[in-house]
């Protein structure tokens, strides 16, 4: 049960960071958990480990981080795009 609880808690940060980052991650659902679960990385290890805690996630950090990756992912699609 934690697994899917680590599913949903991953999409959600996924989706709250598309929203305030004003851009979409390409793959739809999918794409929103692994930018949440590589978002929570990423913010645990430039920020630690504090804020409220859900799914396994501490939110505050997980959210900066996955805002921080949909920035850097899409900055690389933009260039990518460009190049084409």
């Amino acid at each position: 049960m934690s697994f899917i609880w680590s599913l949903i808690m991953g999409g959600i940060l996924g989706w709250l960071a598309s929203l305030i980052a004003g851009k979409d991650i390409p793959g739809g659902i999918i794409g929103n958990i692994i930018a949440g679960f590589i978002g929570a990385w990423i913010g645990s290890s430039l920020f630690g480990s504090w804020g409220p805690e859900m799914g396994g996630f501490f939110i505050i950090p997980a959210l900066i981080g996955a805002i921080i990756l949909i920035f850097i992912v899409s900055l690389i699609m933009k260039a990518m795009r460009k190049s084409t």
